[in-house]
């Protein structure tokens, strides 16, 4: 078994680097998912796009997918557009700071190169109403005053 790595070189597709990105931007804090329209969600159900996330390879042989490995020559400049949607109530720069260390990290782990450009569009906010907390229910027939008056020790 050999102890050296052995460079080498893989094509990565344009739909792996989505689903990294995808992970990566749902785990980030205060994302509550992507924006892409009408058409990008009827285009999601289809099976043929991911809304919200654009991956595009530039300079490279073709679009579809990327070379991976030790020598930078064959290397595209890898260029992620993504548009969000951020919960309410939250600082929406923070939350884009994070999800961009959060997929500059994963694709620098997951593919070992770097993001030429990353883009993060905030393109709505969503409130989720929480559960109200509850409200305290009054027993009938006993006050405070009551507790005080029997002389029970109540602290």
């Amino acid at each position: 078994m050999p102890t050296a790595s052995t460079p080498g070189r893989s094509i990565v597709s344009r739909r792996a680097v989505i689903d990294i990105v995808r992970t990566a931007t749902l785990g980030s804090y205060g994302v509550t998912g992507f924006s892409g329209g009408i058409v990008g969600r009827l285009l999601e159900r289809l099976g043929s796009n991911q809304p919200g996330i654009h991956v595009s390879f530039d300079g490279g042989p073709d679009g579809e997918a990327a070379a991976v490995g030790p020598s930078s020559g064959d290397r595209a400049a890898l260029t992620i557009d993504l548009a969000l949607t951020v919960a309410y109530g939250l600082p929406i720069a923070e939350v884009a700071r994070q999800v961009d260390s959060a997929v500059r990290y994963a694709i620098r782990r997951a593919l070992g190169r770097e993001v030429a450009r990353l883009t993060v569009h905030v393109d709505g906010l969503r409130y989720q109403p929480g559960d109200l907390p509850a409200t305290p229910v009054a027993q009938p027939g006993v006050r405070s005053d009551d507790l005080a008056a029997s002389g029970t020790d109540v602290a």
